[in-house]
């Protein structure tokens, strides 16, 4: 009989059986769909050597003013600014104290005990140490991880062994960072580990302790950030991202003199780098405000509109302004600025700062439904009076809200059960809240994508989008990805956008791992969905830069569509990528088939490879469901041996290669699937319309 072209509906269905699927595709990893046709995904390769600290769960990417690319990176434990490959450090800080001889040393031993009786540091924080004298042959200087010994105790690892059993270290100045957090969803289980009055009296119920989230915006060439259930936090772009130099006179009150410009009321922390001092008066890592600013210079104060400070001894060698973000509310202008929330948002129209789920007025706890926002054009101030339009409103469908995202002339705000779209209505309202989805679900803070005016989330069943009415996303996957993923990591899962494709990607936890592990994509352009696994913990896709941006769990950033390789460290990987064929047959399955030939049509476009090739499989079936009896790999030189009943005795797999314009094999079977497969370095290819040779043979 004549060839056959094999012509296979786009995109990946699991909804039903391979056979029900005939004439589709069942099974992917690592490709995509273009106009139709199945083709590997692009690469990924690392921006730099460069790596950070914990996992990153967020990531955002502007410019400033004076043309610096900046991405935002929050992990669990640090928040960074990443410029020109460079991770820099601006994590905000919790709270200064200054101690006496709070450091125990043990001969021989680089650990070090410190005694804080201030308490408020947990197991895996940062603190930097400034002052203070050697002890036990050792200098406590700068930056260390604490592990938490006792009530009032932690230990810190130095760089060198201690020569001596000793305690001092003289007044030290002690900065610590914010605590930590979780990088994964742990189980609670216990007493007050589930709400109040559930499970049986005296056991309790489990509980999750919720994984550290990052929330970030730029306000202009700033960032307004912080993490969920945390304060919001601002850096500011004209103090940069590594520590200034400055200047000051001994003189009342003493001028500061730096290399970057403050608005009155900036708050600043000083401190000196190893071996130097600071001015006497003004102490390490103690918040201070900049008031009577002239260009440059300014002078400074403990509070905002305090005594100014007088510096009687100048500095000895360099001392630094930080230029790790700061407290909102610290600011000398702020007025009733959210102490914590759950997520932040800028508008786009007229740039109002929005906390949803934070505290209320004069309240020091979140209410998980409350919507705050500042004046406009104004981050600072929050207080809601006739002249200004701050404001407040509280949604009421749902328990908590989960995330919002900025739209086309709206914000959209998701509870844990709805939906709503937030309008500017301007004053004495300002902004207005109505109800546009009911009893929908979703899994997580980061697992919304917006795309051409439509935005997509993953529920805890189904997938959703919104285009200006509330709707099931229609998915050829839902039963796979459903039946297959960790519900107790879902605040893991995280969406993003891939323009140039046209695709959504969501990233998730497959059943029994708190890894990221598995990925799956709707083509909206197509209408279609293809899956695959892939370890990433975040996701961006900016104009900004030139290719889609991921964190991964080698503590890095990498550009994907870059390349057909696995460069996310120094050594480079193949990408293994397949898509295999749901079942077809010749006559509804009753007559055996031989197939002798094959004609693959396969490009192989854009890879690097001298020689690049695939392999390409006929799957043979003697009966539907029944699994396939071999992977028969079929080649332009060589043939496989069969016996009856589609038995394989023989294996030859040898690759389809560039040039390969036939193959030629023995295959027999009821029915057949075909599968296609790349596994070396340097390999990129698209499949077209493959024809195969077969005729009717054997007995039913």
């Amino acid at each position: 009989m004549p060839l056959k072209k094999i012509k296979l509906t786009p995109g990946v269905n699991r909804e039903n059986t391979r056979y029900t699927n005939e004439g589709g595709w069942y099974e992917s990893e690592k490709v995509r769909f273009r106009q139709g046709t199945p083709e590997k995904i692009g690469g990924w390769i690392r921006i730099s050597a460069d790596t950070f600290l914990g996992l990153c769960r967020s990531l955002w990417n502007w410019v400033t003013l004076g043309g610096i690319n900046l991405i935002g990176v929050g992990t669990n434990i640090k928040f960074y600014l990443e410029a020109g490959g460079i991770y820099n450090d601006i994590t905000p800080f919790r709270d200064q104290v200054t101690l006496t001889n709070p450091f125990e040393t043990t001969n021989l031993s680089p650990i070090v005990e410190v005694t804080d009786a201030n308490g408020g540091y947990i197991d895996g924080d940062f603190v930097t140490f400034y002052g203070g004298t050697a002890v036990g042959g050792l200098t406590i200087f700068g930056e260390y991880q604490i592990t938490v010994t006792g009530a009032t105790t932690y230990t810190i690892t130095a760089s060198a062994n201690a020569t001596s059993n000793a305690v001092g270290g003289g007044t030290v100045y002690a900065l610590y960072q914010i605590n930590v957090g979780p990088a994964y969803v742990v189980p609670l289980v216990g007493w007050g580990a589930g709400p109040w009055g559930a499970g049986v009296w005296g056991v309790g119920e489990a509980s999750t302790d919720a994984i550290r989230l990052w929330s970030q915006q730029n306000y202009g060439e700033d960032l307004i950030f912080g993490p969920r259930e945390g304060a919001i936090y601002y850096w500011d772009a004209t103090s940069g991202y590594t520590p200034i130099t400055f200047s000051a006179t001994v003189a009342t009150p003493t001028v500061i003199t730096a290399s970057a410009e403050y608005a009155n009321g900036t708050p600043l922390r000083f401190a000196p780098d190893a071996a130097s001092t600071l001015p006497v008066g003004i102490l390490p890592g103690e918040l201070y405000y900049v008031r009577n600013v002239s260009g440059s210079s300014f002078n400074i104060s403990l509070t905002p509109s305090g005594a100014l400070i007088q510096v009687t001894v100048a500095a000895v060698g360099t001392v630094r302004i930080l230029s790790n973000g700061y407290k909102l509310a610290d600011f000398g202008t702020a007025t009733d600025v959210p102490t914590q929330q759950n997520y932040l948002l800028v508008s786009d129209i007229s740039r109002f700062v929005f906390a949803f789920g934070c505290n209320d007025y004069a309240a020091s706890t979140i209410d998980p439904m409350l919507i705050r926002w500042s004046d406009q054009e104004d981050p600072y101030n929050w207080t809601p009076v006739p002249t200004n339009q701050a404001g407040f409103l509280r949604l009421s469908r749902g328990s908590e809200i989960v995330t919002a995202t900025q739209s086309r002339q709206e914000i959209l705000v998701w509870t844990d059960a709805s939906l709503y779209s937030l309008q500017y209505v301007g004053a004495p309202v300002v902004w207005g809240a109505q109800l546009v989805g009911e009893n929908i679900s979703i899994v997580g803070q980061n697992a919304v994508a917006y795309a051409n005016g439509v935005s997509y989330w993953m529920g805890k069943d189904k997938f959703y989008k919104y285009d200006g009415r509330t709707q099931t996303l229609n998915c050829d996957l839902r039963r796979y990805v459903f039946s297959d993923i960790n519900s107790l990591q879902y605040e893991q899962v995280f969406a993003g956008t891939n323009e140039g494709f046209n695709e959504i990607w969501w990233f998730y936890c497959s059943t029994g791992l708190t890894d990221i592990d598995k990925y799956v994509v709707y083509n909206y352009a197509e209408d279609i969905w293809y899956y695959g696994s892939l370890a990433r913990t975040a996701w961006l896709d900016s104009g900004l830069r030139n290719f889609p941006l991921a964190a991964t769990y080698y503590n890095n950033i990498v550009n994907h569509e870059q390349g057909v390789d696995d460069n996310a460290t120094a050594t480079t990987l193949p990408i293994t990528a397949s898509i295999t064929s749901a079942e077809f047959d010749l006559d509804d399955g009753h007559n055996f088939m031989f197939v002798w030939r094959v004609l693959p049509d396969i490009t192989f476009d854009g890879s690097t490879a001298n020689s690049p090739n695939v392999v390409m499989y006929l799957l043979p079936l003697k009966n539907s469901g029944s699994g396939y009896s071999v992977n028969s790999a079929v080649n332009s030189n060589h043939s496989v041996a069969d016996s009856s009943f589609a038995t394989i005795t023989r294996t030859v797999a040898l690759p389809v290669e560039e040039f390969t314009g036939q193959i030629f094999t023995r295959v027999r079977g009821r029915q057949m699937a075909i599968k296609l497969e790349s596994t070396d370095l340097g390999v990129n290819w698209q499949l077209g319309s493959p024809r195969i040779d077969m005729r009717q043979d054997g007995r039913r």
